[in-house]
């Protein structure tokens, strides 16, 4: 995408000059659209000619454009340093510039803090250390043995998951053609349970190699009601894991329109607003993506039409099986079913997103830590938490969308699935253990992360609220909260207003 950027700050994260190999120069600011260009290290590069060619799929390398991938270079590869010697390749002998990074990181700014500049606020961290904790988890993983676990382990997964697929189906088919056997109760924790454990395939599918199959899989993330993975894909993989807990992680983000509501009204405007995406909104931004895709070019982001076309074409099955499934239940006059379990999933599901990090805690604090050169792999391990909610991990797995080892997950996001992150948990616990890191045990999302999100999101006043110290009636009275609520309300059958 081309967007004119404006004049840049040149200085590092949280305003500092950066020092050290991995600096970026200043620069004047930038006249015209970012060129083609991909940072790392503080150096540019054109890999234009790599998108088609990335054994990972074209998707990560076209959305990575003009953007810093140092992070993701050295967080997504068993073998970073490989990957630097492929890099010269296309190395445009020159430091880095404000205007190569698009101010934005090419996506849509209501993702962002206003006054957020990609150049400026990209967290840097080392990784040159080849003692740090992420190059001895993976030096460790590289055993023979464990890795022929982990590979057991990636199938076992997608066995469970095709078992789950058809009880999708059977227990749909049970409630419109004998519901006697399959009641509106049990109906409802069922599906419940069943979008929530596919979203975690999902979950995973979205961060393995976007290449055959895995292309339309990864629309898996999409049914429990909450995203699309065709744009979060994304802001989930390329943005949150590599950043996380930073101004970049857009994650943290999840309620920021909500929260411009009164409070007693977030739960019904926010439903409107996600029923909305589902019947109209999000099948208007599938073809806003397919119209930018073709006007900027398909070489610019999937390489080739031959790679582009899976991802499309699971994003539009995955909205025709959502809606096919809205119709059905209404013409079988049971709409009510359909309406209690979309209502369940999509709030059970908007927590289970935020609950595995302290997103509702003032942030103040990580961002001061970032001001130096840290570990990356302990920076993952702190601003991450493992969930349980039956105490089972591998069940867990599926019941929190694949944030049962959620620890083991942010420090090693190439693997392919969340029995994978189990069978490393262990390797990451004592590699944990010798930096004095103590590892804690696994968050209840039931009893512990559920409540507090609840008060934290549904129960505090609005920012306008809070900002004029107004009352409960005053803040629900005031005819801003009012026009806010019927836009957000509406701006969901647009396909706008939130991830």
């Amino acid at each position: 995408m081309t967007i004119e950027p404006p004049a840049l700050d040149t200085r590092g994260p949280l305003g500092r000059p950066e020092e050290g190999p991995s600096s970026r120069p200043p620069a004047g600011p930038p006249a015209g659209p970012p060129p083609d260009v991909w940072v790392y290290n503080g150096r540019a590069y054109d890999l234009s000619e790599w998108i088609a060619k990335h054994p990972g799929g074209a998707f990560f390398i076209g959305r990575t454009k003009n953007r810093d991938i140092t992070s993701i270079i050295h967080t997504y590869h068993k073998n970073p340093e490989g990957i630097e010697r492929l890099l010269e390749r296309y190395a445009l002998d020159r430091d880095a510039r404000p205007g190569d990074v698009h101010p934005k990181c090419n996506a849509p700014e209501f993702l962002f803090k206003e006054d957020f500049n990609s150049w400026r606020d990209t967290p840097r961290y080392r990784f040159d250390n080849k003692d740090d904790l992420l190059h001895r988890v993976k030096a460790r993983l590289r055993q023979p043995q464990l890795a022929a676990r982990i590979k057991k382990m990636d199938r076992l997964f997608n066995i469970v998951v095709a078992g789950l697929a058809v009880a999708y189906v059977a227990v749909q088919a049970m409630r419109l053609a004998a519901p006697q056997w399959m009641p509106l109760p049990l109906f409802i924790i069922a599906m419940v349970l069943l979008r929530c454990s596919l979203a975690g395939f999902g979950h995973y599918a979205v961060h393995r190699r976007q290449k055959g199959l895995n292309r339309v899989f990864a629309n898996a993330f999409d049914i429990n009601h909450v995203a699309l993975g065709l744009v979060t894909a994304d802001g989930h993989t390329l943005l949150h894991h590599p950043h996380t807990q930073s101004e970049v992680d857009i994650k943290k983000n999840v309620f920021t329109m909500m929260m411009r509501l009164p409070c007693l009204l977030r739960v019904p405007v926010h439903t409107i607003h996600k029923f909305g995406h589902l019947v109209t909104g999000m099948p208007i931004r599938i073809v806003d993506v397919l119209r930018i895709t073709r006007k900027i070019g398909v070489t610019e982001v999937y390489g080739t039409w031959r790679n582009a076309i899976p991802h499309f074409a699971g994003s539009v099955a995955l909205r025709l099986l959502l809606i096919g499934e809205l119709v059905t239940y209404a013409l079988a006059g049971d709409f009510l079913a359909w309406a209690t379990q979309f209502v369940a999933t999509l709030w059970i599901s908007t927590f289970l997103i935020v609950s595995s990090h302290d997103f509702e805690e003032d942030t103040d604090e990580h961002a001061a830590d970032d001001a130096d050169p840290q570990d990356w792999g302990i920076h993952q391990l702190t601003e991450a938490y493992d969930l349980k909610v039956i105490g089972n991990r591998y069940v867990d797995c599926f019941l929190s969308a694949g944030l049962s080892s959620h620890r083991a997950h942010h420090v090693l996001p190439y693997q392919g699935s969340g029995f994978a992150n189990i069978a490393t948990e262990d390797v990451l616990r004592e590699e944990a253990v010798k930096f004095g890191l103590e590892w804690l045990p696994a968050k209840s999302f039931v009893t512990d992360r559920l409540p507090k999100l609840a008060r934290a999101y549904l129960l505090s006043p609005s920012r306008q609220a809070q900002e004029r110290q107004w009352g409960l009636v005053r803040e629900h009275c005031s005819p801003t909260a009012w026009k806010a609520s019927v836009a957000y309300a509406a701006s969901g059958f647009g396909g706008l207003g939130s991830v």
